[in-house]
């Protein structure tokens, strides 16, 4: 049977991403359901793997040449043509790092538009390296929304324990209150419910979450509940749709509402993210929903104080990769 191709981006090359990549081109449970293809520097690569002890990397092809025969049965490096300079060092912010990431990115998102790879797997990129490359979006979930020309999306932490979606993302705490909006919550139980109903193959159960503590008491800490949240969640029971809430955050996720949840929907960041990372750092992942493509990316950052040693744990990476052909054959069916 054909295995799907997943592109794999390199990410910053100054942290763990290239030792990732390296890494799950021979993990053996990424090899049985996927071909890797890296869309990387094929010399940091190299470079990384004689500094952390690693075997060489798959070999490499050039993108033009790949673009003229897309075509891979093992795993494969595809050289973007993004130089590292020779004042280049691992572990530290730099704006070539940046640069490399982002041509990475560009790249492999070109491919799965087109229907050469069918998914994309990005590793860790340093958010102010990515704006030293010129980038204005504040992490890989904007930036492929524009790279796209997708309005619908949110970012969605998933795992098989438990799984999350923002309405909110990289927003400042004070921010929030302006950007939760009816719509908003709406579209991101929408978008939750449409994926989860593919992979589970049911109507799935959401929880939406209030924002304000103790669900605002009825307004003594704050109107957003009654005013935006529950008309949402209203609409979404309109149509059918399994949800409930607005739930008091302090009680959302214990043990017997995670295991009667497939899916939260969270108001902002750390609401959501704090207790998915409790629950399922080693194994969770980062999908976009809303997008042309499926993109999913490893639960954790570029790690610089570990970069090029050889010490990365490839359990996120992994868990990444097995979604990415969980959900690309979703959106094929």
């Amino acid at each position: 049977m054909k295995l799907p191709v997943i592109g794999v981006t390199m990410g910053d090359p100054a942290g763990v991403g290239p030792e990732l990549c390296l890494r799950i081109c021979r993990d053996p449970a990424v090899r049985r359901v996927a071909v890797p293809v890296v869309f990387a520097a094929p010399c940091t690569l190299a470079a990384v793997a004689e500094a952390a002890g690693l075997p060489e990397p798959p070999a490499a092809m050039p993108l033009a040449e790949w673009r003229r025969r897309p075509v891979a049965t093992t795993p494969l490096v595809v050289d973007v043509g993004c130089r590292v300079p020779a004042s280049f060092r691992p572990g530290r912010i730099q704006r070539s790092a940046g640069l490399a990431a982002r041509q990475c990115v560009d790249a492999a998102v070109e491919e799965a538009l087109r229907g050469r790879v069918a998914a994309v797997v990005t590793s860790p990129i340093n958010k102010e390296a990515w704006r030293l490359a010129g980038v204005r979006h504040p992490g890989h979930t904007e930036y492929l929304a524009a790279l796209t020309g997708t309005r619908t999306f949110c970012m969605t932490m998933a795992s098989e324990r438990i799984v999350v979606s923002l309405v909110t993302t990289h927003a400042s705490l004070r921010s929030v209150p302006g950007l939760v909006r009816s719509e908003a919550i709406l579209r991101t139980i929408s978008l939750t419910r449409d994926a989860l109903k593919r992979i589970l193959g049911r109507e799935p159960r959401l929880t939406v979450l209030a924002l304000n503590p103790h669900g605002g008491e009825h307004g003594l800490m704050g109107d957003e509940e009654a005013r935006l949240i529950g008309p949402a969640i209203r609409l979404a029971l309109g149509r059918g749709w399994q949800v409930e809430g607005p739930v008091a955050p302090d009680t959302a996720f214990l043990p017997a509402r995670v295991r009667a949840t497939d899916g939260y929907v969270v108001m902002y960041h750390d609401q959501g993210l704090i207790p998915f990372k409790m629950l399922a750092f080693e194994t969770g992942v980062n999908v976009t929903l809303g997008l042309p493509i499926v993109r999913v990316s490893p639960d954790h950052g570029t790690a610089f104080d570990i970069a090029w040693q050889g010490r990365a744990s490839p359990s996120s990476m992994r868990a990444a990769v097995l979604w990415a052909v969980r959900l690309a054959k979703g959106s094929s069916q």
